[in-house]
């Protein structure tokens, strides 16, 4: 696996994907309260921040993109 994600786009991934994992455990948003919303929320931050650690995006590189420098 060739890194596909730069410096910029895997903090921001991180920092979208804690959001994600943390919202549904810490807000009593009535969102939540599904569980469809809150188990989706958690399972894309789980995917961002992997993603994030890995530098890798299976999506990019379907797509032919990248982000971080050659």
């Amino acid at each position: 696996m060739k890194a596909n994600v730069g410096t910029i786009d895997r903090v921001m991934r991180l920092i979208i994907g804690v959001v994600l994992v943390a919202l549904p455990f810490v807000t009593s948003f009535a969102l939540w309260a599904n569980p469809v919303w809150m188990y989706g929320a958690v399972v894309v931050g789980l995917v961002l921040i992997v993603t994030a650690a890995l530098r890798f995006c299976p999506l990019y590189r379907i797509l032919g993109m990248r982000t971080c420098a050659r």
